[in-house]
This record gives C-alpha cells, sequence and structure tokens, in this order.
C-alpha cells in the first residue's frame, strides 16, 4: 500500500490522509486546532480527558466517532476495547492498551486505548506507553505530561524502535521546555520533531 500522509496538529492530534481518500483523525482536543477533524471520516478517541477529546466538537462532526465505552461526547460513540479490530476511513485498526498511565495514588483511573494502524504503519499510545508488540513504522512517542518523564520516552523509543518516531503530548511546553524535549530525543536517529500543521509522506 502506498504511504499515509500525517499531519499533526497541536498536543496529541494527528490527521492520516489514506491513499484512496479516506481521512481518519485520533485525538482531536480542546487545544487542537478545528480543522484538524474537517472533512473527516473517521475519529479515534484514546481517553475522554480534554486535551485528546473536544467533547463540544465531536459532538458535533460527522463522522464516526469510536473511543472508550466509558463516556463519550454526548453524541453516538462506537464503543471500542482492546483487542478490537476494525476499519475506520479505509484503514485497518486494531486496539491495545487498557489503562491511562497513573499519575499519582492510582489516579486516574480511567480507559485509555492505543490504535496501532495498518498493521505497524503508525501507533498512536494515547496518555501510556503500552507495549505495542508488532514491529512499527511510525510511533507517535507523548513527549510531557504529568504522567511522565523525559526517560519514559526515551525508554519507550528504545523498546518499540521504530522506523521513524514523532513527538506528540507537548501541549504544556513552552518554547524553551520543546526545544530540551527535542534536544533528548534527537539523539536518537528515529525522532524527528513535527511542528503543527506540519506533514509526512
Amino acid at each position: 500500500m502506498a504511504q499515509m500522509r500525517i499531519t499533526r496538529y497541536t498536543h496529541a492530534c494527528v490527521r492520516l490522509e489514506h491513499p484512496a481518500g479516506g481521512v481518519l483523525v485520533i485525538d482531536p482536543g480542546v487545544w487542537t486546532e478545528p480543522e484538524a477533524a474537517s472533512g473527516a471520516d473517521a475519529v479515534l478517541v484514546t481517553h475522554w480527558h480534554p486535551d485528546h477529546a473536544d467533547r463540544e466538537r465531536l459532538a458535533s462532526v460527522e463522522a464516526t466517532v469510536s473511543g472508550p465505552a466509558d463516556t463519550g461526547p454526548g453524541g453516538p460513540v462506537h464503543p471500542v476495547a482492546p483487542g478490537d479490530q476494525f476499519e475506520a476511513a479505509g484503514f485497518r485498526v486494531r486496539v491495545t492498551g487498557g489503562s491511562h498511565a497513573t499519575v499519582y495514588g492510582g489516579r486516574p483511573d480511567l480507559p485509555n486505548v492505543g490504535y496501532i494502524v495498518d498493521d505497524g504503519a503508525l501507533y498512536h499510545p494515547g496518555d501510556s506507553f503500552h507495549p505495542p508488540h508488532v514491529d512499527v513504522a511510525v510511533l507517535l512517542v507523548p513527549v510531557q505530561g504529568s504522567w511522565m518523564r523525559l526517560a519514559d520516552a526515551l525508554d519507550f523509543m528504545g523498546a518499540v524502535q521504530p522506523e521513524r518516531a514523532f513527538g506528540i503530548h507537548d501541549g504544556q511546553l513552552n518554547e524553551r521546555g520543546l526545544d530540551a524535549v527535542n534536544d533528548w530525543l534527537g539523539g536518537m536517529s528515529a525522532y524527528r520533531y513535527l511542528a503543527p500543521g506540519e506533514s509526512f509522506g
């Protein structure tokens, strides 16, 4: 299959364009530019924190919205769980993961799934470092959050060994913090920073 086009948006959102024309958007949150989901055929949500899922916008999109079944945006949601496999916007999707990474004291205690697209062509883990257990061409690696350290991101990349990795989950970093994170991750040959609105493929 020809290579998908990946466009990164602010924080944790990516837009995938299938060579046959389908558009799949993952994790359009409240910090994500509104145009990210424009014309999307399907939307995947890893979990229902607002930085990953803008409930108000998702309730009005015409695309199919899939995500963990515990809560939704107020509109119809196709519930998914680890182990599920389905097609979305022409892409093959396998659901993995299970729980959001712990911040403190066992919280937050909510479902978080990851999405393996086209048998490992791309992996979005949401707010976790759940191993994909498949070879991964493009890894979306979280780089900052209350639930992680930079060492976690470096270890995750080392464990997954992707062909390429793009940073996500950086919406709370200022310019100096982002430069420092990219300097560390840039020491791994697979890593490249995509600025919001920048595409690959």
